[in-house]
């Protein structure tokens, strides 16, 4: 048995507002169902959620969606779906795009659901286009939802619901959005490992999504990483697919591959000293992008490269001195990009906010920096600016992942107090 996982498409995801954007991730959902599914001859697709990148899907996302799982049809070959955070039905509306893609016949989405505090779940019923597991040849695909900070409390339930559920000699598959505790790329709960691990003794492959990197624990639960990268912040992660075999002896061989088409991506960093001219920074800036090596004509980039510049350190003159569009002319020159992004992080002389963060740090870490400095100028917290830093940061990110407001509450509450959720 052979087939292909993959998660987070984000299929109509625009970056920067170029037009381009969105056929770069129809471009690597194509490419890389072309290369690792249909000329493989795979069994079977998974997608591990994020298929589309906002819940209210524009027609050109559509389109893409449509090419690539008509692609996967006539080669009949069947794709099977969870929804993730981003595919889930928008307000005021019971079913997401996902759930009509299935029942078109596309692809098959499955959804469990609880009653009385147990998970349940029912087999697809292809004539309904609705279920919760499915078999294909020797593997048994059982399906999930979005728990967000609720993981740990779902997987009791998820286990006992697949231990009822399983069938002899099957190869056993669950399908998982979700973070993983030591591999989060979000300040938000993850799923520990002690929880994770609760479901080894039910199922042979879990299959993840909603990290856009790639991991793997025990040759047994794999995070393939996002096809594409939906924010400059991931551009040094591996992400890709995973191609599984399975032998008769249900043991796993696991491929990681990523030479599909990709936009090449690039980031310079710039330390701005505080007695710097504004002809200086130019300068210097040009002169760190004229000895970069660029890498655009590997089998996994592919096309002009978007390039972003961060300035930090301490400017000794106005913002308005700066001579960005020099600075942006200039680059674009030297190296072709589609796009230059000139990120400005630095700050007055006078405001040291953060001011001994590294080079090179991200921009999660320099939001955390800042906060952390900020919170410890009041003398209350001064000592340990850790749990309020936590609590406004994680809230931030629950709050744009659409947590309800009372999850929020009760995860500010908790950090505040010092409790670990």
């Amino acid at each position: 048995m052979k087939f292909l996982h993959i998660a987070d498409i984000h299929l109509g995801c625009t970056r920067y507002q170029l037009e381009e954007s969105p056929k770069d991730f129809f471009l690597a959902w194509y490419d890389a169902l072309k290369k690792y599914a249909v000329d493989t001859q795979v069994d079977f697709v998974i997608i591990a959620g994020d298929f589309f990148h906002k819940r209210n899907v524009e027609p050109q996302a559509m389109n893409h969606a449509m090419a690539g799982l008509e692609l996967l049809k006539r080669n009949n070959i069947p794709v099977v779906v969870i929804e993730g955070n981003h595919d889930q039905a928008g307000s005021g509306s019971a079913f997401s795009w996902l759930r009509s893609l299935s029942a078109w016949g596309l692809l098959k989405l499955l959804e469990p659901h609880v009653e009385n505090g147990r998970m349940q779940y029912e087999p697809w019923d292809e004539s309904e286009k609705e279920g919760s597991f499915v078999d294909i040849g020797p593997a048994r695909i059982f399906g999930s939802k979005w728990y967000g900070a609720s993981a740990n409390v779902a997987i009791p339930m998820l286990t006992e619901g697949i231990k009822e559920n399983r069938r002899e000699g099957a190869f056993h598959i669950l399908m998982l959005h979700t973070d993983v505790e030591g591999h989060q790329t979000h300040p938000l709960p993850s799923l520990s490992m002690a929880s994770l691990k609760e479901l080894k003794s039910v199922t042979d492959y879990v299959a993840l999504g909603h990290t856009h990197k790639m991991f793997d624990i025990d040759n047994w639960c794999f995070n393939p990483g996002s096809l594409e990268i939906t924010n400059i912040e991931e551009f040094k992660e591996t992400r890709g697919v995973f191609l599984v075999e399975v032998d008769e002896k249900l043991e796993v061989n696991a491929e990681h591959l990523q030479n599909y088409r990709q936009r090449p991506f690039e980031r310079i960093p710039f330390t701005v000293g505080a007695d710097m001219t504004t002809e200086l920074v130019t300068e210097g800036v040009l002169k760190k992008v004229s000895g970069k090596t660029w890498d655009t004509d590997s089998a996994a980039h592919t096309g002009e490269p978007i390039v972003e510049i961060t300035l930090r350190g301490h400017l000794g003159f106005p913002n308005s001195l700066l001579e960005v569009q020099k600075i942006r002319e200039e680059t674009q020159k030297m190296t072709g990009a589609l796009h230059v992004r000139l990120k400005n992080h630095t700050v007055p002389v006078e405001y040291a906010v953060a001011a001994d963060t590294e080079e090179d740090i991200t921009r999660e870490d320099l939001e955390r920096r800042v906060v952390e400095d900020l919170i410890a100028r009041d003398a209350r917290y001064k000592q340990d600016p850790t749990p309020v830093t936590d609590a406004i940061i994680g809230a931030k990110k629950m709050a744009l992942s659409d947590e309800e407001p009372e999850k929020i509450a009760d995860f500010i509450a908790a950090k505040i107090a010092g409790q670990s959720v």
